[in-house]
């Protein structure tokens, strides 16, 4: 099987052993003579999918019994604006500015309120994660906003903020499922599929039951929270394809072991590289040690020239997708949970190679 080393941010790659399973039941599943693509949302057989796919991610992400889990579309970008749209009581919310996604949220979000930055990390390039003491939060805020983990930038929240009586609203995308978090210590958790949970196309949302329901009368029926929780998540057609391979992977996750094991497994991952990193006198890394990510790891050689090579010589070698976003250049490995111990061993040993025969 001539299959590569997916880095990619997303999408990216999926577990082997999921793949091969929904290629073992794509033409028919169940012996209902159909492919999970053909089934009907309105059918018993997609009905036992989405309702275990929801329970598989309750007892992974240990969800309190208070809260709703809602699979909807529209990725990440979307919630950006559902949710000022539906939270937005009060007209003010407070954001936590760490990169390039936190700064469409915080634009989108100046359309429907008064939003504040709290705290920032641009002035040093965002190389590093603001503290976010609970004096800075406005208590009149309708809920205060982060990124748990910047997939361009490479760095990630260590310590969640205590927002106190104030909701804590998080984009989750690209570090979701990589690590064992506090759910209660949330209002919403959302994030995009296509880089720890499946396929592209379907978006996670984890809400709070209290934040249901204050969308004022002008909010679209599709954009309003409540049209999905009263619904179970089935308003409209919803990307049922997505959410059976969502499903393959909760149960491939719980298999081993459960985001317990599976942060084990990231750490190690993460540390091979940034060793890598630190024993170099080619690479090196921009992010600051206390809030680098465990997830996107981006770096650079010592010349665009060099990373130029760097990321040929290895697609050749099958270490794809490994070239930083155009924003920051360089290179950026993400090394979601499908990544396995392997590829980060052909990469380690790739850096070291390439170093060697460049110097």
């Amino acid at each position: 099987m001539n299959r590569v080393y997916n880095f990619s941010a997303g999408p990216s790659m999926l577990p082997l052993p999921v793949l091969e399973k929904a290629q073992k039941e794509l033409v028919n599943y169940k012996d209902s003579g159909m492919s999970v693509m053909e089934l009907s949302h309105r059918s018993g057989l997609f009905s036992e999918i989405i309702k275990e796919a929801e329970q598989l991610l309750r007892e992974l992400m240990n969800i309190p019994e208070e809260y709703k889990v809602l699979f909807v579309q529209g990725g990440a970008s979307q919630q950006f604006a559902m949710v000022p749209m539906n939270l937005l009581t009060n007209g003010k919310a407070d954001y936590v500015h760490t990169g390039s996604w936190s700064q469409k949220a915080i634009k989108e979000a100046k359309r429907f309120g008064d939003v504040r930055v709290i705290a920032s990390s641009e002035n040093e390039g965002f190389t590093y994660i603001p503290n976010v003491d609970q004096h800075l939060i406005d208590p009149e805020a309708d809920y205060v906003h982060i990124t748990t983990n910047n997939t361009i930038e490479g760095t990630a929240f260590t310590n969640i903020p205590d927002t106190g009586d104030v909701p804590l609203v998080a984009d989750m995308s690209s570090n979701i499922l990589s690590e064992e978090i506090d759910v209660s210590k949330f209002g919403i958790i959302y994030a995009g599929a296509q880089k720890n949970i499946g396929p592209a196309g379907l978006t996670v949302v984890i809400i709070r039951e209290d934040l249901i329901g204050n969308a004022p009368e002008s909010c679209p029926t599709m954009l309003n929270y409540k049209t999905h929780s009263d619904k179970e998540s089935l308003y409209n057609t919803p990307p049922t394809y997505s959410i059976y391979m969502a499903k393959l992977v909760f149960e491939w996750l719980k298999d081993l072991g459960g985001l317990k094991e599976m942060e084990k497994r990231n750490l190690e991952k993460s540390q091979l590289i940034y060793d890598a990193i630190e024993a170099s006198t080619m690479f090196s890394s921009p992010v600051q040690k206390d809030s680098r990510s465990i997830m996107n790891i981006p770096f650079v050689s010592s010349s665009p020239e060099l990373d130029a090579a760097f990321i040929k010589e290895a697609q050749e070698a099958g270490l794809e997708t490994l070239k930083g976003h155009r924003s920051v250049g360089g290179m950026r490995a993400s090394i979601y949970n499908a990544m396995p111990l392997e590829g980060v061993q052909s990469l380690v040993t790739f850096m070291k190679e390439f170093e060697k025969n460049h110097n």
